[in-house]
């Protein structure tokens, strides 16, 4: 079968971030698909063209044995004008078929929708081509953007945006989606249960080293790895630090922020002012380093701001990284994260609360080495089981295989 992944801000292993689509294209290949991901030069997370030299438009590059189609888009910055600019022009050339044009037709398409507007390009491809149309949900578009607080659901682009959102759902053979809970919302707006597949994010062990206890220097590393930005709410880290130092912990734990992000200089900024010694910055880290970067942890964190954002529930990478390093994990978040409880894996405390995590934080700090490396290895043991990104890839590939056998009307 032919595959053509289209996510604009998809990412081989060498970069930081989410390389889902990659794991996915290369467990593909390796049961016999042709796969090609179809995605935007500009990396997501530095907002500037990593893929493509000055006057490219397109071009077809082979990565560690997967095939990308990089199309080029506009650079972009935390103006929401740019960044739409951003998402419509990388759909609209996809549309007009730039860089697909020398690609062999394929058999199935699947769209994802960290935009809506290239997963709308996706599926006028299929129907251009005549194939199936798999939309994959990666974020509730436009309902997130309203429950941030940044736009009223009247503004034009959102009333545009719940047209793309409704026609993706009519018009999608299939959906997939990492949310646990977006089901009920979709079934809300009129999709059959039966159209809709859970298929949750994980982990390549291919790019995990065999679990190691951390390093016994009598400081507890409470790390965090991922994106700066408002939405991360990493101030509540710094808070927390602040506290623990009032409170003579200062010199017991220290807290890592690995990672970039447009909050980054504001949060270093903030450490210095406040002379938070016990908090340390460093640079992102590539997907096939994070694990072994982990290791320099005793406890990892993720942190959701207390928004109804989250309420069709969360499948965070990072934190599927964290277990498979077999560290503990403090969530601080409005409802339990289900990988942790299930797993016994780490503490939930309440989002936004600097006293809550503080005290979780010391709950740790007091906690023998023993009981933490065993609350790290049920997590390690829990998403060996089920989210491991070759069974997930099994799933997916019956998915597709299920729908690319259907009868055309």
């Amino acid at each position: 079968m032919r595959i053509w992944l289209v996510h604009q801000h998809a990412l081989p292993p060498s970069e930081f971030g989410s390389t889902r689509h990659y794991t996915f294209a290369r467990e593909l290949i390796r049961h016999g698909h042709e796969v090609v991901i179809i995605a935007s030069g500009v990396h997501y997370a530095i907002r500037k063209e990593k893929a493509l030299a000055a006057g490219e438009r397109w071009r077809h590059e082979v990565i560690e044995g997967v095939p990308f189609c990089w199309v080029r888009s506009p650079e972009f910055s935390e103006n929401r004008l740019i960044r739409l600019w951003n998402m419509t022009a990388f759909a609209a050339r996809l549309w007009a078929g730039t860089g697909v044009g020398k690609l062999a037709k394929p058999d199935i398409i699947l769209g994802s929708s960290p935009s809506l507007f290239a997963a709308l390009a996706a599926e006028r491809l299929a129907k251009r081509f005549r194939v199936p149309f798999v939309l994959e949900v990666r974020d509730i578009w436009p309902q997130t953007v309203i429950d941030l607080g940044r736009v009223s659901e009247r503004h034009p682009i959102i009333c545009a945006m719940r047209w793309i959102e409704r026609h993706l759902y009519a018009k999608a053979d299939h959906i997939v989606t990492v949310l646990p809970k977006a089901q009920d919302y979709m079934v809300e707006k009129g999709v059959p249960p039966d159209k809709i597949s859970w298929l949750p994010n994980g982990t390549d062990f291919r790019m995990v080293p065999e679990p190691e206890r951390a390093g016994e220097d009598g400081i507890l590393t409470v790390m965090y790895t991922g994106a700066h930005g408002l939405a991360n709410g990493l101030g509540l880290m710094l808070d927390t630090a602040a506290l623990l130092e009032r409170e003579g912990y200062g010199d017991r734990v220290r807290f890592s922020l690995v990672g970039d992000g447009p909050e980054k200089p504001v949060l270093q900024e903030r450490a210095r002012k406040e002379n938070l010694a016990n908090v340390q910055f460093a640079d992102p880290v590539p997907k096939r380093e994070i694990c072994r970067k982990l290791l320099e942890a005793d406890v990892c964190v993720e942190i959701q701001m207390d928004t109804s954002l989250y309420q069709w529930g969360t499948s965070p990478n990072k934190v599927f990284d964290y277990l498979a390093a077999a560290r503990p994990i403090l969530f601080c978040g409005r409802e339990p994260l289900t990988s942790v409880t299930e797993a016994q894996a780490g503490i939930c405390v309440r989002p936004e609360n600097p006293r809550a995590m503080a005290d979780a934080v010391k709950q740790f700090i007091e906690m023998p080495d023993d009981e933490r490396w065993e609350m790290g290895l049920r997590g390690r043991r829990y998403v060996e089981e089920h989210h491991d990104f070759a069974r997930l890839t099994d799933r997916l590939a019956d998915i597709l295989r299920e729908v690319a056998a259907r009868p055309r009307g």
